[in-house]
């Protein structure tokens, strides 16, 4: 298998630090002669916590109106995973890209300005929380700092107030406490929402994620990164019950996830059966893949019959578009008799929206 290449070293933190800088003077020289167009009721969203720059606009009283995402994943694709440096460096051209834009829409009534502050990559989130900064210091805006998962966890609820705007706070509460699984490349997470939207971890990975748990191992497969969406594209055609892989905590109540000892099985069959994968890699993948979703779907039933109070169940993060474990949760739910809420698609990834949402609840913004 060819080795990716080398990513760019730390050389690279001297010139984001010069282009942060630039970006900074860049926001206050483009905004501070339109000040005028802003008000009082909107709320921008923006994130960057890893390898997308998002800017988003949310209007409480109508829903999202602007959605902006800018990806690397092609950027980053030739090393197999995101590069730290070579991220914070796009962030820093991407938002000039993005603000312009956002300048171009019209904002008429901005109210404050929500930005993803944790957890994330620690030189990215600066680049993000630099241009908020700057952006609210021009516009004389408040910033609420927002937890990134906080945001995915009420990513669900967005088109809930979209379909009703004005009784969306009631709607909303009558469907707490929520359990949520949260999903991704990053996180692995189960959390209660609580009705006065404190968050209770119910069970998280101990390793790896399950999103990182399906890219490593479409990486073993000499699959293309991100290789998720692939081994999800192969399965539909495999047999899910072919290969035996392990589910790790599957015997015990123990509110855990982990998947590190996947990878490795995979990695160890892999080796050891000298298989052809032109032929076998559908049924591979299915199995792969079901042992990740067994795995979730588990500790979810499990903490659904110890929690009889739950009123809803929500599935997001970047893995929630994954049509398998969207389908078990669901019928995990409806078992329960529980309503079940997942992101649109747009949402599922990291966006600002879901920022800008979760600025809008968390901090009572009407």
């Amino acid at each position: 298998m060819q080795k990716a290449p080398k990513p760019p070293g730390a050389q690279l933190l001297l010139d984001i630090n010069v282009k942060l800088i630039i970006l900074t003077s860049t926001l206050l020289v483009r905004y501070v002669f339109t000040r005028t167009i802003f008000g009082n009721f909107m709320i921008i969203g923006i994130e960057s916590s890893c390898d997308e720059s998002a800017v988003a606009v949310f209007d409480p009283s109508q829903g999202v109106l602007l959605d902006l995402v800018s990806s690397q994943v092609k950027l980053h694709a030739k090393y197999g995973g995101v590069v730290p440096n070579l991220a914070s460096r796009e962030h820093v051209k991407n938002f000039v890209h993005l603000f312009e834009k956002l300048k171009k829409f019209g904002v008429a009534d901005v109210k404050s300005i929500s930005v993803t502050s944790k957890p994330g990559l620690p030189g990215c989130l600066n680049i993000g929380i630099a241009a908020a900064r700057a952006l609210g210091t021009i516009l004389g805006l408040p910033i609420f700092d927002i937890n990134h998962l906080h945001g995915h966890l009420f990513s669900p609820f967005i088109k809930t107030h979209e379909n009703d705007p004005k009784e969306f706070k009631k709607i909303f509460k009558n469907f707490l406490p929520a359990l949520g699984l949260l999903v991704s490349g990053g996180n692995t997470i189960l959390v209660e929402i609580q009705q006065n939207l404190e968050m209770e971890i119910v069970a998280e990975t101990l390793d790896d994620a399950a999103g990182e748990a399906f890219d490593k191992g479409a990486r073993l497969l000499g699959l293309p990164y991100p290789g998720g969406m692939l081994i999800e594209k192969f399965a539909k055609s495999g047999n899910p019950h072919k290969y035996n892989f392990p589910r790790a905590f599957h015997d015990t109540s123990e509110m855990k996830f982990s998947f590190s000892g996947l990878k490795t099985s995979l990695r160890y069959f892999l080796e050891k059966e000298n298989i052809d994968l032109a032929k076998y890699i559908p049924d591979i993948c299915a199995s792969y893949q079901e042992a990740i979703i067994d795995a979730l779907c588990l500790k979810l039933e499990q903490a659904l019959t110890k929690r009889p109070h739950i009123r809803c169940v929500c599935l997001c993060g970047g893995v929630s578009n994954n049509e398998s474990l969207q389908n078990r949760a669901h019928e995990i739910a409806a078992r329960h008799g529980l309503d079940f809420f997942a992101p649109l698609k747009q949402h599922t990834v990291d966006n600002a929206a879901m920022i800008a949402f979760a600025g809008y609840i968390l901090n009572n913004q009407d």
